[in-house]
């Protein structure tokens, strides 16, 4: 024991620094384990609404019988087309949500995760929305069995909580994955594009900056042919003539 006792003496101040690490690292640990738990109640939370609707619906569906058809007509007025209606309601406003990034440059360039399939929660995201898509009837007077009814309500639940799991850790990483000059490239593509987009400068001007937005975000950002068909769009608008007043006419 004497040499550990002789260690400890002369060096007793390592103390401070190790207790220091030891209370970062908890701190970090309690950090993650907060998001891990707010996330775990927000996925249980859909979960309880999505399983409500569901038994709602099946009651509905079936009249408050046993048994009951195995195909829900959805012509008839009744819940399960009303909830299919509120679903498609709530699949559209996800998917707007969603396209709001996809489609704004801007955004892209502020919270590039959103559109980076190799995040994790990004990669999830986008296939719920996949599956959401593939399981969405043709319409509310569609025939569709009780199953159907459950798997996309079920799907719509998962589209929902995956997109608001990734839109905050988006916001949460923003441009945190890049290096320091990937990050000085992202600021100047934000700059230009306030060029690119304003009608107050020529068009000569906008073009000009369009064409180093597309420069500086090479390799970075991958752009959907979507939104470089919208940020052309805003580019090429004709600027605004000043609205000349008349003269007024002699008296």
């Amino acid at each position: 024991m004497e040499p550990l006792f002789d260690f400890l003496g002369r060096y007793w101040w390592l103390a401070f620094p190790l207790l220091g690490m030891a209370g970062g690292a908890a701190k970090a640990w309690e950090q993650s384990a907060k998001r891990r738990h707010e996330r775990r109640l927000e996925t249980l939370r859909m979960k309880a609404e999505l399983k409500t609707a569901a038994i709602e619906a099946r009651s509905l569906t079936r009249g408050g019988r046993r048994g009951g058809p195995q195909i829900v007509d959805t012509t008839a007025s009744v819940a399960p087309s009303e909830l299919l209606g509120r679903l498609f309601a709530e699949h559209d406003e996800i998917t707007a949500r969603w396209l709001d990034y996809e489609l704004d440059v801007a955004k892209l360039i502020a919270f590039p995760a959103m559109s980076d399939g190799r995040q994790p929660l990004t990669a999830a995201f986008l296939r719920a929305k996949k599956t959401a898509d593939a399981l969405r009837p043709a319409s509310t007077d569609a025939q569709v069995s009780d199953r159907q009814v459950s798997e996309y309500l079920d799907a719509v639940g998962n589209y929902a909580v995956a997109f608001e799991i990734a839109e905050k850790d988006a916001r949460r990483l923003r441009d945190s994955t890049f290096t320091e000059p990937e990050r000085k490239r992202l600021d100047r593509a934000q700059q230009l594009l306030k060029v690119a987009i304003d009608e107050s400068a020529t068009q000569a001007e906008r073009n000009v900056a369009y064409k180093r937005v597309r420069e500086e975000l090479d390799g970075l950002i991958l752009l959907s042919d979507a939104a470089v068909t919208v940020l052309e769009k805003q580019v090429a608008r004709e600027i605004s003539a000043p609205v000349e007043k008349p003269a007024p006419e002699d008296s």
